[in-house]
């Protein structure tokens, strides 16, 4: 009987595209009995991706929720709606855009790449098994060519000045804090002693991707100029369905994994400052807080 069966949960932000798709598609690919679960903005290209894991799989079990990152009641109504345990947690959407605000009145590239998913993981720890996994997918661009960062406090992340620094890497320092998250996260999970642990991940720079689309002569001279920080949608969706599914837990928790299941690498000095991650996960708090509206 289907009970009796090993069954496990995932739920994958942005998972209608890229490395999200790609990964969806070898965790279902994994057993039949795998539910994968697609948090994606646009839901026909939801159901799109559905649609492609289903036929590419034979895994019925795929299905589809909406989530805008960028809007912290849609993060509340999707943690409202989901139902049931979950395996791994993998905080994979994000976006690189122009300076724009949400709704909340925070940065968008900070409320989609950290803030949202800061709000899902606190809405979704009670859901998480016993042994379960949360997994951010950061970049190696939180360690940009050029000037190295400086941290400017979360709350100018959240509201960037006009004219500075910050406003112009909005991306990178997104980035750093997808690792600060984790390793706090990781932090206060050790101190409850609890199961479930944390792990950062970066896929490299992926020129065959919608997420980083560009002519095709950019895209040969970004391979010429960043060769160290490429990487494969193949090998890196491989990766990151290895980190969720298979790789022993015990030895993911707390590291960060560089386009490989492998082994753990050092991600930059400035990712491990503690009062930094602190001041991040402090601010966070105060910030999904103070966005909580009264229902009508």
């Amino acid at each position: 009987m289907e009970s009796s069966r090993p069954q496990r949960r995932f739920v994958i932000t942005g998972g209608n595209s890229g490395l999200g798709l790609e990964t969806a598609r070898k965790l279902a690919a994994a057993s039949p009995w795998n539910t994968v679960i697609l948090a994606c903005r646009d839901m026909r290209k939801g159901a799109e991706a559905q649609r492609a894991i289903t036929e590419a799989t034979g895994n019925s079990r795929a299905l589809v929720m909406h989530l805008d990152l960028s809007s912290l009641d849609s993060v509340r109504e999707f943690s409202a709606q989901l139902q049931g345990p979950i395996d791994a947690l993998v905080c994979n959407a994000g976006i690189a855009s122009g300076p724009t605000e949400t709704a909340d009145g925070y940065d968008t590239v900070f409320e989609t790449n950290h803030l949202g998913h800061f709000l899902l993981v606190s809405l979704l720890a009670d859901r998480m098994s016993a042994d379960g996994r949360v997994l951010s997918v950061s970049s190696d661009m939180h360690r940009p060519p050029g000037p190295k960062l400086r941290w400017p406090g979360a709350d100018a992340l959240a509201r960037p000045p006009l004219s500075s620094a910050v406003r112009r890497q909005r991306y990178s320092y997104s980035k750093l804090c997808n690792l600060y998250f984790s390793y706090e996260l990781s932090r206060r999970l050790r101190e409850t002693e609890s199961g479930v642990v944390a792990v950062a991940f970066n896929p490299g720079l992926m020129t065959d991707t919608n997420f980083a689309t560009m002519p095709r002569a950019v895209a040969f001279v970004m391979q010429r100029v960043f060769a160290s920080r490429l990487g494969n949608l193949e090998s890196s969706s491989r990766a990151l369905a290895d980190l969720a599914s298979t790789v022993d837990g015990a030895l993911l928790d707390g590291h960060y994994f560089d386009r490989t299941a492998s082994a753990p690498t050092r991600s930059s000095a400035l990712s491990y400052s503690v009062p930094n991650a602190r001041d991040l996960w402090q601010v966070s708090e105060r910030l999904v807080e103070s966005s909580v509206r009264p229902r009508d």
